[in-house]
């Protein structure tokens, strides 16, 4: 059943115009911090999957699933690693996700504005290949801690896609964090629900979150594009990047689409809906 707004802003119309076009005043200014996910990606043609159910769809065709994974793109990920090994999974992933997708006239309009962070919840490396060319920047990947022997919660990269140390990351113009992971450079994934347990642990102490992305957060306010939040584990990563930042923030939405826990998780979390179709509000923005 889809949410009603019956006590909650919803922003539509020349409202939401108008409100957009002050937020892309301020993300020029780098006040607005990007949290971009794979609905933004989907307006460029690619047969990757860009949710996790269709996630979920892909590794049904490729491993017999049964009935509880079935949908569940962390849970079929689970299960394939139980029941072959972790590197089926890694190599399923990489194959999803093989094909490089043209950046949308945002990812190349976000990637020209050296901000001091933008967040990628998915798992391509599209925001990646938007920056390619420009300097100073770096990107910080989760990573999975099972099997790895290592105190770890997270990598850091190069434009080059080497990897460097926290200390070159501090001076990075421009963080790409991607949280879950992703295809480019090094193949590292959170996926499967074992990757998620550790994180999810500790993620209210903040532990598994990069200094790098605390300091940036700071005093900034996030505008979410592309993103659904359909999912607790979507949510809660979602709310620990938020953490300590400003309390108002703003979402791209389509309130057709929402349900009852999106709307408990925006209104919550101060994020005001936009109530604006994705191509038009990324034309607003880059104008």
């Amino acid at each position: 059943m889809n949410a009603p707004f019956d006590s909650y802003v919803l922003l539509e119309g020349e409202k939401a115009e108008d409100a957009l076009g002050k937020i892309a005043a301020e993300l020029k200014t780098g006040t607005v911090i990007p949290y971009i996910g794979p609905g933004l990606t989907q307006l460029s043609p690619t047969e990757a999957p860009m949710t996790p159910e269709t996630l979920a769809a892909f590794f049904g065709t490729k491993v017999a699933l049964p009935k509880r994974a079935k949908g569940n793109c962390w849970a079929s990920a689970q299960h394939i690693e139980n029941m072959k090994h972790r590197s089926t999974v890694s190599a399923l992933m990489s194959q999803a996700f093989t094909d490089s997708i043209a950046p949308t006239p945002l990812h190349v309009y976000l990637a020209s504005l050296q901000l001091p962070m933008i967040v990628d919840s998915w798992y391509d490396a599209t925001m990646r290949s938007a920056l390619e060319g420009r300097g100073g920047w770096g990107e910080i990947q989760g990573i999975t801690r099972a099997g790895i022997g290592e105190d770890r919660w997270y990598r850091f990269y190069e434009a080059d896609g080497t990897e460097t140390t926290k200390e070159k990351a501090e001076a990075w113009k421009t963080v790409l964090y991607k949280p879950h992971g992703s295809v480019a450079p090094a193949k590292n994934f959170l996926i499967s629900d074992a990757d998620y347990v550790e994180v999810l642990t500790e993620i209210d102490i903040q532990t598994p979150l990069p200094e790098a992305v605390k300091n940036r957060r700071s005093e900034r306010s996030f505008l979410f594009v592309g993103c659904r939040f359909h999912d607790q584990l979507l949510r809660t990563y979602a709310r620990q990047i938020m953490k300590r930042s400003t309390t108002t923030h703003h979402a791209i939405v389509d309130p057709a689409a929402l349900t009852k826990n999106e709307l408990k998780f925006l209104t919550i979390q101060g994020i005001i809906p936009i109530a604006l179709p994705i191509d038009r509000a990324c034309e607003i923005l880059i104008r």
